[in-house]
């Protein structure tokens, strides 16, 4: 039997009571960079479980007219997704902007449309691990774990700390952590060596956007962090744990404490993953923390372009050759090296963009990448890396097929992964 074709969705918008709408002509289209264009099927999927709708205040809806092949205006308000953890999205939503249209808040815009009875988003599944879904998890069940944990350990501050991350921010590492599986975090930096635009635990008081989850306002002890650590390793038989939250500055700012804190897990026994999730900022710290017993660090980058990861990061004290240098030495040392990669359609999908992280990736010989999508007001970013010429877009899927050609050791996906009981 020949195969099904894939449905053309529809443009999905809303009214001014927020009501959401498929239009009855106009096709859906996407936007990379500053290109809109209609997404070819292998780009879109049905719109999975735990993912969210968001109305974009001041924001217009834009369509295909599939008689005209013309972009035009639709009356009422733009509509886009959020896809739920293990996505990447291949294209965000397509609107026009009218006066004053307020700056979004800091997540990720995915293309929706509506056809054949499901919404449809501009996405592939890039992990199928389904550490961050709590689709069938009463809430009840994540409530009374971070109450449990407490009560075992009433005079951490760092339990505490991860417990109000759960019950107050539904933070996914929290609840993981108040369920005793997978990944378990642990914040420890009050400060950090960048400013990072989306940075979701600090801004300054003129941003547009207000910070989505509170700081941490205390450096744990180590005892604190390796009682954590052991208390996981008893729930969960593959324990990953993790440096480096949205709930903190920069862990390796604290790397004295976190080498104290490893040293003393890795002593008594302890098991599992200890990764750092970092900004990669201060290279001399990786041959302590790997001599402590740190299994591997996960970098974040929104490029490999100096002047584009400068716009973003706004790096305090160190530069992007200090961050290519950790990913180096870090390998060199033995570590599992993994890219937080902060993904954006129209930018990270083109030829500048690809050529640079291929150069990085062969020279250091990196293992994984993480195909995170950077959250961030689409305009808003565009505005920072104005005037560097990223020329046209390759799409998510000519760029994975890219790296995958170039450097085919590398292994992809969107968690941590757990490397084993050493």
């Amino acid at each position: 039997m020949p195969s099904k074709k894939k449905p053309r969705p529809l443009l999905v918008y809303a009214d001014k009571d927020g009501q959401i709408f498929d239009h009855p002509e106009f096709e859906m289209i996407c936007r990379r960079g500053d290109e809109l264009a209609q997404p070819k099927p292998e780009e879109y999927i049905p719109l999975p479980p735990d993912s969210e709708f968001f109305l974009l205040p001041g924001r217009v809806p834009l369509g295909l007219n599939s008689e005209t092949g013309e972009v035009e205006e639709v009356e009422g308000i733009a509509v886009a997704a959020f896809a739920c953890p293990g996505h990447t999205l291949t294209g965000l939503a397509a609107y026009g902007n009218t006066e004053g249209a307020p700056v979004l808040p800091m997540f990720a815009y995915g293309a929706v449309g509506y056809a054949n009875g499901k919404f449809w988003i501009t996405a592939k599944v890039v992990d199928e691990d389904k550490r961050q879904i709590f689709t069938k998890i009463p809430q009840q069940k994540i409530d009374a774990g971070a109450k449990r944990v407490m009560k075992e350990m009433p005079e951490n501050r760092l339990v505490r700390h991860l417990a109000t991350c759960a019950l107050t921010y539904g933070c996914p590492a929290a609840k993981n952590f108040a369920l005793g599986r997978f990944e378990a975090p642990l914040p420890t930096a009050q400060t950090c060596n960048a400013r990072c635009i989306g940075c979701i635990s600090e801004q300054p008081e003129e941003s547009a956007f207000p910070s989505t989850q509170e700081r941490i306002k205390f450096t744990p002890t180590a005892k604190e962090i390796t009682e954590i650590m052991h208390y996981h390793a008893k729930r969960e038989q593959k324990p990953i744990f993790s440096f480096g939250q949205g709930c903190e500055g920069e862990p390796l700012t604290e790397a004295k404490l976190i080498c104290e804190a490893v040293q003393k897990y890795r002593s008594e026994g302890g098991k599992g993953t200890v990764n750092i999730n970092t900004n990669g900022s201060l290279t001399a710290t990786m041959k302590p923390l790997r001599e402590a017993g740190l299994t591997s660090i996960r970098v974040s980058m929104n490029s490999f372009l100096e002047p584009v990861y400068n716009a973003y990061y706004n790096p305090k004290g160190y530069k992007f050759e200090d961050v290519i240098a950790t990913i180096k030495t870090a390998k060199e040392l033995g570590l599992h090296v993994s890219l937080n990669y902060l993904f954006f359609p129209g930018v990270n999908d083109t030829e500048n963009e690809v050529t640079a992280l291929i150069k990085v990736a062969t020279e250091s010989k990196l293992d994984f990448i993480q195909l995170r999508n950077l959250n961030i007001d689409p305009d808003l970013y565009m505005e920072l890396v104005e005037g560097y010429d990223f020329g046209p877009s390759m799409g998510f899927i000519n760029f994975r097929k890219r790296v995958q050609t170039e450097c085919p050791w590398i292994g992809f996906g969107y968690f941590n992964p757990y490397l084993g009981e050493s």
